[in-house]
């Protein structure tokens, strides 16, 4: 355990000696607090409106800003950020010749992998830190259900874990960071839509990639809801990309 937390270390550092933290934070920083701005501000107009027309009290802050923040706006910008996070993992490694140096350590295969993956997520945990610095806003002004806020924070953290172990995978495959990001773009938005088919299928096919969707899984979590076949679905992604990648570095290693 020591050794994959001393490669955590080396790669979090390394994220904040070059320009990607500092870019992916203000990015996110800045799209998150304006999507949050603008749901609380058509809350509150709304609860205005209703109550000068006499009418009841709109739906809750659950309904109409924590679970839009981050059903309809926070995954679709990771599809984004998240590619930028993971596209060095491995591929600057390539590019430098570390990667040789790397392999040849003291340490396993699999402690330099975990080491990269919980690097990377130390990075993605400081986002959801942001996010939900956002969230806690609405407890000192509002009143909203912490239960369903509690099951949103797990399923981002595992959204966005899934996303960077397959985006991990990924940088395996090239020394060069920016064909590392498309590729992973695009197979984050593969996997986010993908419950599209099931409302253009019935079929048994349609259900399957139904259920392989991202989406369908993480919107349990937006509803407040924790689900066992949702964890599993998530914490199997997230195994698959660790298992894909140990796959591809042994392949590295075999390479003259």
């Amino acid at each position: 355990m020591r050794n994959i937390l001393s490669v955590a270390g080396k790669e979090l550092r390394q994220y904040f000696h070059s320009p990607i933290a500092y870019l992916v934070i203000t990015i996110y920083a800045v799209l998150c607090g304006y999507f949050f701005y603008a749901l609380t501000g058509t809350f509150v107009m709304e609860s205005f409106r209703m109550q000068m027309g006499g009418g009841a009290m709109p739906m809750s802050l659950n309904d109409m800003v924590v679970r839009p923040l981050f059903a309809g706006i926070l995954t679709v910008v990771l599809l984004l950020l998240a590619p930028l996070i993971t596209m060095r993992l491995f591929a600057e490694e390539k590019r430098t010749g570390t990667i040789e140096l790397l392999l040849t350590s003291p340490l396993t295969d699999l402690q330099i992998i975990l080491g990269k993956f919980f690097g990377a997520l130390g990075l993605y945990l400081a986002l959801a830190l942001l996010t939900f610095l956002y969230v806690g806003l609405l407890f000192l002004y509002g009143n909203p259900d912490l239960k369903p806020i509690l099951a949103n924070a797990l399923g981002f953290v595992l959204f966005g874990a899934a996303l960077l172990s397959l985006g991990m995978w990924v940088s395996t495959f090239t020394r060069n960071q920016i064909i590392a990001a498309v590729v992973s773009f695009a197979l984050f938005l593969m996997l986010f839509v993908l419950d599209w088919i099931s409302s253009l299928s019935s079929t048994a096919a349609g259900r399957v990639l139904s259920y392989l969707s991202l989406t369908t899984h993480f919107d349990s979590f937006t509803k407040g809801v924790i689900d066992s076949s949702d964890l599993v679905y998530f914490l199997s992604i997230i195994v698959l990309g660790i298992f894909l990648t140990a796959r591809s570095v042994e392949a590295l290693k075999g390479r003259p």
